[in-house]
């Protein structure tokens, strides 16, 4: 039943003001006076503190320049936090918008702001249960209606024209992996008559190519499920005349195309993998040697994955922005019954290097960190050595290759990598690195891990047209990055530290490095900038992206201010941690008239607002 309750003509208003702001856009690219900055630069302005550390206290922001505030997403308390920002150096919560209206123990997620009215997506108590998308008056906060959508809702967006709220439902498992919703895509239309019609752009009609997705690289991989199922929406982007939309499936290592006005996923996009054993994409993999150690690692690959994704148009053409996160699949790890070896308890994907490939097999790890998954496969693993050799591996021995110095720290996916027959079953191996059908070990000839430690470019068929390769972890580890609000700790004192530690260097590197998670795009003069958000090391990455094909790094601002505190009992001191969403706020619009970036660190609990400074 559809339960949307709205005041009338809410579409009609929001389509005005659409046609109002693109008349007024038009006006400004013309005015001579408008300027274009040769180049930027990042400055701390102000900060909400919420003095709530390591639960999610401020996650996603959104700013209202016509009551100028701040809304942002605070986990801890399922709800909204509500900023005046009229003073926007000194953010003052005023209240915090609650959701128990809309569905009891319900939880908020993420959240829109559009002239006036604030979109929620409300995930229900039961995750796997359909989840809720509400509308407010952004002014009263008067809830204006609500509807009910797919399982976790995760992101939402209204489409430039005003016409359609698009939500991203991710539809992750339960735990135990006994119920896994699908995922979809939920195109609200708004109307002149203030009805709402919800339509659902779901994958079933992709499940009978599960083969043929694979084949192409996209990871359609959890237990027992459909691609309906395993494929899991994350974030949306839509191009600037409102007909398509793109929807990052991160686990999946993909993204999709929507069409908009007939809600109907068209199609299901690869994005491969990057080859780190390249010389300009090398990763430290190691958290445990003490040095920075940045060089290719042949026969490792990275998984896009990107968590956010954003477009923009240059040219005449779309372009997607991505942030390449990454992200491991591990349900019913805080389960011991699973790691005892109950398969009908979990799925964990991610396992090290130096666990995957122990010449004492697999069973050493039982009750501890071995996947029963994996263990059903074999009763262990070889590397190929004519790609491993490199670093010591030889038939039936991976040699040195599992040392921490080398691969043995990283963590990498065991679901993907291992050499299969023309029915995608394993081949299997003899101790001696002999293919034998009566062997009991598997055969790894590449390894994947969890994101690419990069921002992308692509094209809107997914097609990579540029990418950092190595630079964020080459800045860091560089002479010139400094970090604090003052620009004075050197980066490579703490290379790769966590969010939530202190005095960690390299902490971060067998996983996903600076792991880069957030994006947000502005465009100033007739310049794009992206601004992309490092959850791991903290800080702000800006590069001039006006040419997709050849972006430019521009500036790197990281306020965490302390690095060897514990950051959980030093709080105030610290500054900001785990940058999560991040929102441009354009000249015109904002509180002071300067460009502005606000970013809410989900580890510190911080609403940071920053100011974008233009030089010529």
């Amino acid at each position: 039943m559809n339960k949307w309750i709205m005041t009338a003509g809410l579409a009609a208003v929001l389509a005005g003001l659409t046609a109002c702001n693109a008349d007024s856009e038009d006006d400004q690219a013309a005015t001579p006076e408008m300027t274009t900055p040769g180049s930027v630069s990042l400055s701390l302005l102000g900060r909400y503190e919420s003095d709530e550390f390591g639960v999610s206290a401020a996650e996603i922001p959104a700013f209202d320049p016509a009551n100028r505030q701040i809304f942002v997403v605070n986990a801890r308390k399922g709800a909204v936090d509500v900023l005046n920002a009229a003073d926007i150096a000194n953010p003052v919560l005023l209240q915090s918008l609650i959701v128990e209206s809309v569905a009891p123990g319900a939880i908020v997620n993420s959240i829109a702001y559009r002239d006036g009215y604030l979109a929620v997506a409300i995930e229900a108590e039961t995750k796997t249960n359909p989840g809720f998308v509400a509308l407010f008056d952004a002014t009263t906060l008067q809830l204006l209606g609500s509807v009910q959508v797919g399982a976790q809702p995760d992101m939402l967006t209204f489409t430039p024209d005003g016409k359609y709220l698009l939500v991203a439902n991710e539809g992750e498992p339960n735990d135990d992996y006994s119920v896994d919703p699908v995922g979809s895509v939920s195109v609200i239309t708004l109307d002149d008559q203030g009805l709402a019609q919800v339509s659902t752009a779901g994958f079933t009609a992709f499940n009978s190519q599960a083969n043929a997705l694979r084949n192409a690289g996209v990871r359609v991989y959890g237990p027992n499920a459909s691609v309906a199922q395993d494929l899991e929406p994350e974030y949306i982007t839509v191009t600037d005349d409102s007909q398509m939309a793109w929807i990052a499936l991160q686990e999946n290592n993909a993204i999709a195309k929507l069409d908009i006005t007939s809600a109907t996923i068209t199609d299901v996009l690869p994005l491969g993998f990057k080859d780190y054993g390249l010389a300009t994409n090398g990763i430290d993999a190691s958290d445990n040697d003490g040095v920075v150690s940045i060089r290719p690692r042949p026969g490792v690959s990275g998984m896009y994955q990107p968590d956010s994704i954003a477009s923009y148009s240059a040219s005449g053409r779309t372009y997607i922005v991505t942030a390449n996160e990454g992200d491991a699949r591990a349900w019913g790890e805080d389960d011991q019954t699973y790691w005892d070896g109950d398969a009908n308890k979990g799925f964990v994907e991610e396992f090290r290097v130096k666990h995957l490939v122990n010449v004492d097999g697999f069973d050493r790890r039982a009750g501890d960190d071995l996947p029963p998954q994996l263990r059903a496969l074999g009763t262990g693993a070889l590397l190929d050595p004519s790609v491993f050799g490199y670093c010591g591996a030889i038939a039936g021995d991976p040699g040195e290759c599992r040392s921490d110095a080398e691969l043995g720290r990283l963590n990498i996916t065991w679901v993907d990598g291992y050499r299969r027959n023309t029915n995608g079953d394993p081949l299997m191996f003899d101790a001696t690195g002999t293919q034998n059908d009566a062997g009991t070990l598997l055969m790894y000839s590449r390894l994947y891990s969890y994101g690419a430690r990069s921002f992308s470019i692509r094209d809107e068929n997914g097609v990579l047209v540029w990418d950092s390769a190595d630079q964020f972890e080459q800045y860091l580890a560089g002479e010139d990055c400094r970090a604090a609000n003052d620009r004075s700790i050197p980066c490579r004192d703490y290379f790769n530290t966590g969010h939530n530690e202190g005095n960690a260097l390299d902490s971060r590197s067998d996983a996903k490095g600076p792991e880069p998670e957030g994006v947000a795009l502005g465009r100033l003069g007739t310049k794009t900038f992206a601004f992309i958000g490092l959850e791991r090391m903290g800080g702000i990455m800006v590069y001039d992206i006006t040419d997709p094909a050849a972006p430019t790094f521009v500036d790197y601002y990281n306020t965490r201010e302390d690095f060897i505190l514990d950051p959980e009992t030093n709080l105030a001191a610290v500054g900001d941690l785990g940058p999560e969403g991040l929102t441009f706020i354009s000249a015109d619009q904002s509180p002071n008239g300067e460009a502005l970036l606000v970013v809410g660190h989900e580890v510190s609990g911080t609403t940071t607002v920053y100011q974008i400074n233009q030089s010529n």
